[in-house]
Formats: structure tokens, sequence, C-alpha cells
């Protein structure tokens, strides 16, 4: 990266414009305290205001790269996608039109929990309620803080476990956008494409996910085992792709399936391999524009 020495990288991390708990300036604040040098902003299935996110990079001196997480379905269960955009294809009109559909999907997908918790757990949050929490898409951390609200005496890892995790009766789908269609918008859209966290892929796709045309994995996330990050980053070797790191922050009290920014980074060789491939590819978008 241009104009300063990168030593360590936090490529997962959530703001308030999807389901996390700071402000996109307050989030440059904290990495930078907790010491690293490039973030990646991977708010879920948007990515805006990219031009004041450099101004704030700058003002924290950070690196940053403009990026997204993609909520993808494979055989009917999430595969999440990390992509790393390399010019200012994040606001073309395709993605600017995907951004409004999965907002109002997720809208839709909001009330629908809403119906399901209160059918099947007599559990009583209301819409007006979510839109208060949220201050952009409506995601499931938004649902779990609303029913905390309205019941205390369940934790946030609780309410996930019993009431909104894939495994729920009350559980809705996210999106409609398959796996391949997602690599290939942002593909279409220069982006690096990443898969993430695959540690939490369910175990009857697990494998046929692993195989998709993906640049790179998650190889190195929060919770994973020594076994987990090993695994991976031997899949990535004879794949030919590059791993990443990500903490998957989103500043939730008590949330222990996140960990906090910087918890894992991206260092060294594989620091340098993601980012001469980004900046390889950087180079071939510009050439042929």
């Amino acid at each position: 990266m241009k104009g300063m020495i990168v030593v360590k990288a936090d490529l997962h991390m959530h703001t308030t414009e999807s389901d996390g708990r700071l402000s996109r300036e307050a989030l440059f604040k904290h990495a930078a305290s907790r010491g690293i040098d490039l973030i990646s902003i991977t708010d879920h299935d948007t990515c805006l205001n990219v031009d004041d996110n450099v101004q704030l990079a700058k003002k924290y001196g950070l690196q940053y790269i403009p990026g997204i997480e993609l909520s993808t379905l494979y055989k009917g269960k999430n595969v999440h996608v990390l992509g790393y955009f390399t010019d200012d294809s994040h606001n073309n009109k395709a993605m600017l039109d995907y951004y409004k559909m999965i907002k109002r999907g997720r809208e839709e997908r909001a009330k629908q929990f809403i119906e399901n918790l209160k059918k099947y757990f007599d559990i009583h949050i209301t819409y007006e309620q979510l839109n208060t929490i949220a201050h952009g898409i409506i995601a499931r951390p938004h649902i779990a803080k609303a029913i905390i609200e309205n019941y205390p005496e369940y934790s946030h890892n609780e309410v996930f476990d019993r009431f909104i995790g894939d495994h729920s009766i009350a559980y809705v789908p996210s999106t409609e956008l398959s796996t391949e269609e997602g690599i290939k918008l942002l593909r279409d859209h220069h982006a690096l494409v990443v898969l993430a966290h695959p540690k939490l892929l369910k175990p009857h796709i697990h494998d046929d996910v692993l195989m998709f045309d993906f640049d790179g994995i998650e190889a190195i996330y929060g919770t994973n085992t020594e076994v987990e990050t090993t695994y991976y980053r031997n899949i990535a070797d004879k794949r030919g792709m590059f791993v990443t790191a990500g903490s998957d922050f989103h500043g939730i009290v008590n949330d222990q399936k996140h960990k906090d920014v910087g918890f894992v980074s991206l260092t060294g060789e594989d620091l340098t391999r993601f980012l001469t491939r980004y900046e390889t590819l950087k180079k071939t978008v510009s050439t042929n524009d």
C-alpha cells in the first residue's frame, strides 16, 4: 500500500451501517488504538461512504481497502463471501441496485422473524423497535438486541443459539443470491473474492463450498483453533489461494462469536501475498479501463 509500511491487517469488521455497534469513525479510531495498520470495513451487503472512509483512514493514520460481506446461499444454507474492491466499482449501478434489493429483502425478513418469534416462542418484538436499533440494514444482531431489551434474562449468545440461529424453527434466510452469483457479482466489479470464516459452514455443504472459485480463504479467523487455521491454510496452499485474517469485529458486549479488532491479524508473507494480489488486480483493472 502506498504512503506507509503495512505490518498488520484486519480485513473483516462491521459498523452501524450493517450489524456492528460502532460508527465508521469510531471504528477507525478503535482500530488505530489496537495497533492495526490496514483495515477493511466489510459491512453486510453494502459498501457506501467509501470516499469518507478514505478521509477517516488518513485522519487516524490507517490504510483502508473498501470491502463488503455478501450474504449468499448454497443448498439453502448461509455462505458469506468477502469482497475487496480495487476501484470504484462498488459504486456502480448494479452494486447500488444490489444494496437496495438486499435492504428491502432484509426488511421483509425482519417482519417474518417477528411473526415467527411470536408464533413459535411467544417472544414479542416490533418492527418499529428494530428500526430504532438499526441504523441501516436490519440484521440478526439487531433482532437479538430487541429480544434482550424485552427479555433481559437472555444473553446475546443464548438468543442466537435458541431463537434466531439457522437451526431454529423461527429462522428466515437472509437472501436468495446464490454463492455462484455472489462470486460473479464481485468479480464483475473488480473485487478479490474470499470465502469468509469457513469453519462456520454447515458440515453438509462445507467441502462443496471450498471448491468454489475463490481468490482466497479467511483461514485466520478469531474463533479458529490452531488445527482449523492449519487445515484452511493447507487448502489455500494446495489451490494456489492466498489467506486472509479477520476478527469479524461487531462491538457487541459479551459477544463470544466475534473478536476485537486485531485479535487476529494478517502479517508477514501472508500479508505480502494478499497485497501483491490486490495491487496486481488493481493495476490490471486500471490498464483495461
